[in-house]
Order: structure tokens, then C-alpha cells, then sequence
């Protein structure tokens, strides 16, 4: 059976899938002051952190209409899964589900799943590899959906950010109620949980701050259970690179992929930002 993903640009994804006719990604577009910024594959991530650091307003972010993912929709592989970025950070996935209605309300019937995500960045880049590795198995599309869904619900996302302020102000962290990172020095090692962040631990320094989250992945997520790990930076690959290497002196991971971030999830992570999905 032919397959088609598609996912929203939030979704990161290893270099070799950039190019691959048998997924579309579907862009978000980005507000900094009066310009507007589509994360498509014409993104420019260096001018990108450039005016958000001169920019003195909040970056905002728009998600892809429903008509978009009906767009998407219209193919002639059997079976489409979509994956979202959590619908509790953006309307992404309502879309995705109004998408869907569109075009069955069109075309009739089709194998159409949709898969919150619960996380972003390298959690959902993780469950989009996962999707493409069970429906190249060539699987029924319900056991295909089933195992993807179980996937999802055990995954779970990481992250350190040098810069919490616009996750912050565009209320990325209501569930946040003991942020400690007043001062520079103190940097939250943040996780998620069916797609709300929370704080997980703290350290002085970022260094620390990172060898913490390896050491939390490992103890959480250890190697016994977990096959592969999503690294995904924000215009930091060797820090980056020092996470990977970390991991494989402390435990045994079949694959750890490191990616860079794109247009919305650079907007979020900031410059110097690092988030594992595992």
C-alpha cells in the first residue's frame, strides 16, 4: 500500500527525508514586528535570530488553515498519517481535523490518521521517523495508526533554552508555576507531559544545566526500552554534538539523530536552544 506523511513545519526531520517526494511539510508563518516569515524551505535561520534579537515586540506565530491540510489530503497514496505538533501549544492539529472533514466531506472515503503529537521540535520529528519506519513495513493502515498512537504515549521531550522569554510571553508556560530562571545563570531543565511543559530540575550554568537533561534522558529513558533519540539544536551544533557524545559514553542508544531547527521551532527554542525527543 502507497503512504503519504505530512506534518506541520514544527516537525523536524533528519537531513536524508528533506527531499522526500513521499512527505509534505506544511508551513507555519511567523510575525516579528511588521514582517511575515513562512517557514518553508527558503528559511534563513541566521536573519531569522538576527530580527528576532532586534526586534523589541514578542514573536507571534500563525498555524497552517484547515484548507491547507485538505490540500494535503488530495493524493493518490492509499494511506495519509498526518502528525501535529501538541495540540495544547498550537491549533495545528484542529486544523489537521477540519482538514480531514473537508476533504472526506468531498472526496468520500479514505485512510486519513491524525496524531497529536503531545510534543514538538525533536519529539514530534521522532514520532514522524516512527511513522515512516512502520508504514514502509507495509503494514495495515490500522495497525500502522495503533502503533504510532502507542509510540506517541511513551515518548518524552527535553529540553534546555538559553532564552525562555518567548515561550513565556506567548504563554507557552502556564503550567510552569515555580519558574526559577530569573537570573542568567539559572537554567531550567524543562520536559513535557501529554504536551504541557513543566520544569524538571535546575542548574547554575548551561554546561550543568545540560548534563543534567543527559543524565534525567538516561534515567527515564534508558536504553534498555529506547532504540533511538532525536537531538534537535538551535544554531548550536557543537552543543549539540557534546550532548550526543555524552550519551553514548553513559548508555548503549541504537541511534541518536541530530537535527537543526527550522523556522517555528527556532522561533520557540531561541538561539543556543537544545531539545531531545526520546
Amino acid at each position: 500500500m502507497s503512504f503519504k506523511l505530512v506534518v506541520d513545519s514544527c516537525c523536524e526531520l533528519p537531513e536524508k527525508y528533506k527531499d522526500d517526494p513521499r512527505i509534505e511539510i506544511i508551513p507555519f508563518i511567523m510575525e516579528i514586528g511588521d514582517r511575515e516569515v513562512v517557514d518553508d524551505d527558503k528559511f534563513n535561520q541566521q536573519q531569522f535570530l538576527k530580527w528576532i534579537a532586534d526586534c523589541p515586540t514578542v514573536p507571534k506565530s500563525s498555524c497552517p488553515s484547515p484548507e491547507r491540510y485538505m490540500e494535503a489530503c488530495k493524493t493518490d497514496a492509499d494511506d495519509v498519517y498526518i502528525i501535529t505538533i501538541s495540540s495544547k501549544l498550537s491549533g495545528s492539529h484542529n486544523s489537521a481535523v477540519l482538514g480531514r472533514q473537508l476533504y472526506l466531506e468531498k472526496a468520500g472515503e479514505k485512510n486519513i490518521h491524525i496524531c497529536d503529537s503531545e510534543s514538538a521540535v525533536a519529539g514530534e520529528g521522532n514520532i514522524a521517523v516512527k511513522a515512516l519506519e512502520l508504514a514502509e513495513q507495509g503494514l495495515p493502515f490500522y495497525q500502522v495508526a495503533e502503533k504510532l498512537e502507542a509510540f506517541r504515549d511513551e515518548l518524552r521531550t527535553y529540553f534546555v533554552l538559553d532564552n525562555l522569554e518567548t515561550l513565556r510571553k506567548n504563554g507557552r508556560l502556564t503550567g510552569v508555576k515555580a519558574l526559577v530562571a530569573s537570573t542568567l545563570s539559572i537554567k531550567p531543565v524543562m520536559s513535557a507531559d501529554k504536551g504541557t511543559i513543566f520544569q524538571k530540575s535546575q542548574a547554575i550554568g548551561i554546561k550543568k544545566a545540560l548534563t543534567k537533561m543527559v543524565d534525567i534522558v538516561i534515567a527515564e529513558r534508558p536504553d534498555k526500552i529506547v532504540s533511538r533519540l532525536m537531538i534537535a539544536h538551535c544554531n548550536c551544533l557543537e552543543r549539540a554534538l557534546e550532548i550526543k557524545r555524552m550519551l553514548e559514553e553513559k548508555a548503549n542508544y541504537k541511534e541518536i539523530l541530530v537535527v537543526g531547527t527550522k523556522g517555528l521551532s527556532s522561533m520557540y527554542t531561541n538561539d543556543g536552544g537544545v531539545v531531545i525527543g526520546v
